[in-house]
């Protein structure tokens, strides 16, 4: 039976707090700034829109990482912009970069766009973390999944990243299953980011779980194991302050 208190315990420590709505304004990333540090320990990154990168940087605790994205949402822009939102952001203070593989290129029988997309970033990132984001949900055929991982992971990708938020469908265990046995057979140095529909400490848990079967016990720290959403830090506290979760508990 899990432990769901450690189990929201470890998925604190891995969250990535985020803010990526539409209407995101400064006055929003300060207060997600101020929820980064909890009575239970700080969550492993914010991630913002990058121009509030700058601004986030002195509200935060040291401990605290900055990601912010590019290429985002829909994994079309043109290289010379996506390269040049990365290069502003590494100087704005970003600290990693989860970037949209032009999953649609792939779609179309285009794959080495991929890892030329990603190596593009890695590049323009100056050694910052770049998490690609596959985007499953628009992907969902098993093989394109895994295709995408496995051109993220050979264009230099540090983390494999479900999803967007954006896309009806987002992270899904199933698609976790095949990225992280991609990470298990061609580099257990890469990361996982689930992101988008994790609303509850249980979800959480599931995928801790997954990682723990496949990548082994202690794999998933914040170095390689991480999870974006917005409300689910809330239903995280719950657990851990002994509370019911909010019913209202919304995730990115």
């Amino acid at each position: 039976m899990t432990d769901l208190r450690a189990a929201a315990a470890r998925a604190l420590a891995c969250l990535d707090l985020t803010d990526l709505s539409d209407d995101c304004d400064l006055a929003r990333v300060e207060a997600l700034c101020g929820r980064a540090v909890t009575p239970h320990g700080a969550v492993a990154a914010i991630c913002i829109w990058p121009r509030f990168v700058a601004a986030a940087r002195p509200l935060l605790a040291p401990d605290v990482r900055i990601a912010t994205v590019v290429n985002f949402p829909g994994g079309e822009d043109a290289p010379e912009d996506y390269v040049a939102l990365t290069e502003r952001a590494i100087a704005d203070g970003a600290d990693e970069i989860d970037m949209v593989i032009p999953y649609r290129q792939l779609l179309e029988g285009r794959p080495q766009a991929v890892p030329a997309a990603v190596e593009r970033v890695v590049r323009a990132a100056g050694g910052a973390p770049v998490k690609a984001i596959l985007e499953t949900g628009v992907l969902q055929d098993a093989d394109a999944i895994r295709q995408a991982a496995e051109l993220a992971i050979e264009g230099g990708a540090r983390f494999l990243k479900t999803s967007t938020g954006k896309a009806p469908v987002n992270a899904t265990l199933g698609a976790a299953q095949i990225m992280l046995e991609v990470i298990a057979a061609r580099d257990p140095g890469v990361g996982f980011k689930a992101a988008g529909g994790v609303r509850t400490a249980a979800e959480a848990a599931a995928y801790l779980e997954l990682a723990d079967r496949l990548m082994g016990a202690g794999w998933a720290d914040p170095t390689h194991f991480r999870i974006g959403a917005s409300g689910l830090l809330d239903a995280l506290l719950a657990v851990l302050d002994g509370r019911d979760a909010p019913a209202s508990a919304q995730g990115y």
